[in-house]
């Protein structure tokens, strides 16, 4: 009889776990299967084809402003240089346009449907760079603009900057837009893709950079893939030993970063003498601030170094003004470099439209949002508040200076290398997204046509005449005596 008991006891335990697994897997069905209903409705509210209209608004600052105002929070001998590299053709303006970018895509259609954004997700924001395992992976690059936002966004930013490349090399208007259905296309489909896949297999999905290669290879254009072999043997070699060789010398017995001003100018050159004492102590403190914000075993690592060198250097397009600082460590002996770059955060161009970062301190936000839609990010990936001897508080992200980071050579592409580019850039992306959006919705309000890849070839098309127009504008500028504007072009 107590067997028949127990029996019976463990037949109702068993029995109920059965049915709680039955319950909870029918709960997350029917979570995936609202998230597609809510895709799906997301249509009615901002319909797909809707994506490819879009006109200046009627009250649309001037694109001169927007720039301008920005250059108010910037170092102002540098401003000019940001101008000058601006103006080398549409394609970098729009490289620097995305405070004018993000005004114009706020009043757009939208489904609804929030990511954790790039926000200035154009096709030289993403590349290669070496992940902690130490393999070449392909991924965003970029992310002083992040914040939660629409998909819609960065996918408009990113299909943009195609048309406008290919316009740029000169490339025919098919061959144009076919590169941008190329990454549009390649979004939609991974992002279905996402959909049916694992939480876990998603967070671990990325793109290897042998991957990248193999794929070049299987298309046949030999020529093609000798060049990415090359571009990706480059970034290989890119790391702390290279930039130690390339940006520092010796004084005095010491390893000290050259001067090659405006672009690289050692701290020692910056300030007054009787500074330097008051500037070295509040960096000790930012150093200590920033080694917090680290993992408990890669403290232990920087603890191995010594700082030794400090100089501010001129980095990208958009962010030319912003103050950034390359840090120089030695470890074990003479041969072990350590090279970080210390970056000025400031309010993302986002969020006048989407609302204020949950963080008080941007550099804190750059790199959550970096660790949340990067597949492998750099160890010494990090954030400190800094007070400079101007007395103002300022927001730095840091991160390693290089670390085999490498963007594509958009002007060596021919037009089917940009396509193919085009659906590396849509599935990074895509995977970037579906790691904090809801992907099932996402994907069912995609859908399986190609509705949405066609409005925004047509957006894209749209939004590349305005972008010659603002290029023209700041070139009027410039020519008037407006703006300030100096070529750092060798």
């Amino acid at each position: 009889m107590r067997a028949g008991r127990a029996e019976a006891k463990l037949f109702v335990a068993v029995a109920a776990k059965v049915k709680m697994k039955a319950a909870g897997d029918a709960a997350d069905a029917l979570r995936a299967e609202q998230s597609a209903a809510a895709g799906k409705a997301a249509r009615e509210e901002a319909p797909r084809a809707a994506h490819g209209d879009w006109e200046p608004a009627a009250n649309r600052r001037n694109p001169v402003e927007v720039l301008e105002q920005q250059a108010e929070s910037r170092v102002p001998e540098l401003v000019p240089i940001r101008y000058g590299r601006m103006l080398v053709s549409a394609f970098t303006f729009y490289r620097g346009a995305a405070a004018i970018m993000a005004m114009d895509l706020a009043g757009g259609p939208e489904s609804g449907l929030q990511v954790q954004a790039c926000g200035d997700a154009h096709l030289s924001n993403f590349g290669a760079f070496a992940a902690p395992d130490r393999r070449l992976v392909v991924d965003v690059n970029d992310f002083d603009e992040t914040l939660p936002g629409p998909w819609e966004w960065d996918v408009k930013r990113l299909a943009a900057s195609f048309e406008i490349a290919g316009r740029d090399r000169e490339f025919t208007a098919e061959e144009t837009r076919a590169a941008v259905i190329s990454a549009v296309r390649a979004y939609r489909e991974a992002m279905r893709k996402f959909a049916e896949m694992r939480n876990l297999d998603v967070w671990y999905a990325r793109l290897d950079v042998d991957t990248l290669l193999g794929e070049i290879a299987r298309a046949g254009d030999r020529k093609l893939t000798r060049k990415a072999e090359r571009s990706a043997e480059k970034a290989g070699k890119k790391n702390s030993l290279k930039a130690f060789d390339r940006l520092v010398h010796e004084v005095d017995g010491e390893p000290r970063f050259i001067s090659d001003p405006p672009l690289l100018v050692p701290v020692r050159e910056l300030i007054p003498d009787d500074q330097v004492h008051l500037l070295e102590g509040r960096l000790l403190e930012v150093l200590e601030s920033y080694r917090e914000s680290l993992q408990r075993d890669r403290r232990r690592l920087l603890d191995g170094y010594r700082f030794v060198d400090l100089a501010r250097k001129v980095v990208g397009v958009g962010s030319v003004g912003t103050r950034a600082w390359v840090l120089l460590f030695m470890g074990r002996d003479g041969q072990d470099p350590l090279l970080l770059q210390a970056k000025e955060a400031e309010a993302s161009v986002l969020e006048p439209y989407v609302g204020a970062s949950e963080f008080g301190n941007h550099g804190e936000r750059v790199v959550e949002g970096q660790r949340l839609m990067q597949a492998a990010s750099d160890i010494f990936l990090g954030w400190a508040p800094a007070l400079g001897v101007d007395e103002r508080k300022r927001d730095f992200y840091v991160r390693q200076l290089w670390d085999g980071k490498r963007s594509v050579e958009v002007e060596i592409l021919p037009p089917s290398g940009l396509a193919a580019y085009g659906r590396v850039c849509g599935w990074t992306l895509a995977r970037a997204h579906a790691r904090s959006g809801d992907r099932i919705a996402i994907g069912a309000y995609l859908g399986k046509g190609k509705s949405f890849d066609e409005a925004i070839a047509d957006f894209s098309s749209l939004y590349a005449d305005q972008n010659e127009l603002d290029y023209s504008a700041l070139a009027e500028a410039a020519r008037s005596g407006e703006i300030q504007v100096e070529s750092d072009l060798n």
